[in-house]
């Protein structure tokens, strides 16, 4: 034997619904959330350099220039997953935020804290667009390794 729904228990459902419906229109209206401004490929590349990021990192043709071999973080290149605009700018900002446990031993302090610099106060908001357009612009997505099986 089933419980019947009751009237109101119907309408929770599509009250949620309705809301979700809401947010996400306004959301997607002309004029509302957070852009960034457009980033420049070429600008970045120059910024990557002037700012001495290769002192720890290499990415394309831009290759390391440091002394310390445990410093040394190759970015860009095929990889399964894509680096998202969002998580290549917290890493700038907040390198903190999240370190690669491949790096963890070597580019993180006793508190488990990046030793990158942070560049909030040095860097313009335009450039480190122009750095992460840069980065984004040297990630290839490739897809993962596959076994296939044979069928018998």
């Amino acid at each position: 034997m089933t419980t019947p729904i009751r009237p109101k228990q119907r309408l929770i459902p599509l009250g949620l619904f309705l809301a979700m419906l809401m947010f996400t229109s306004a959301c997607n209206q002309q004029g509302q959330g957070f852009a960034l401004p457009q980033g420049d490929i070429e600008s970045g590349n120059s910024t990557f350099i002037r700012l001495a990021c290769n002192e720890c990192h290499s990415v394309g043709e831009i290759k390391w220039g440091g002394n310390d071999e445990n410093m040394h973080i190759s970015l860009g290149g095929e990889t399964p997953t894509a680096m998202t605009y969002g998580e290549l700018v917290t890493s700038v900002i907040n390198p903190s935020h999240k370190i690669a446990k491949r790096y963890q031993e070597t580019t993180a302090d006793e508190a488990g804290n990046s030793k990158m610099r942070i560049y909030n106060e040095v860097m313009s908001v335009q450039e480190l667009v122009d750095i992460v357009t840069f980065l984004q612009s040297e990630y290839k997505l490739s897809p993962p390794p596959t076994n296939y099986y044979p069928p018998f």
